[in-house]
């Protein structure tokens, strides 16, 4: 949701955000309760290159959609595998 700029005659600016189609014209100041005036205001847009980007998306989108993990949990064993056929390799001392 877009964060919009009210400001209070008495306190000064505040933000807040609403959807787009139910922004308000002005709102109840949470201070002093008193009328507060939609301003407009610049837009937030960042200079950072789409790798940091991606990098600021990515950690705010796992802070709600982890990502999932399959394997094994911390600190089992996991059977091994051989890595090899060959008959003769199986006389061979084990570590």
């Amino acid at each position: 949701m877009p964060l919009y700029e009210f400001r209070c005659t008495g306190c000064g600016p505040l933000e807040r955000s609403f959807a787009m189609a139910e922004v308000p014209s002005s709102i109840v100041c949470p201070q002093c309760s008193a009328d507060s005036r939609r301003v407009m205001s610049t837009p937030r847009l960042s200079h950072a290159s789409s790798a940091a980007m991606g990098l600021l998306d990515a950690t705010a989108r796992s802070a709600h959609e982890p990502a999932v993990v399959n394997g094994s949990l911390p600190g089992t064993r996991r059977t091994v595998t051989p890595t090899t056929s060959n008959p003769l390799h199986r006389k061979l001392p084990r570590p």
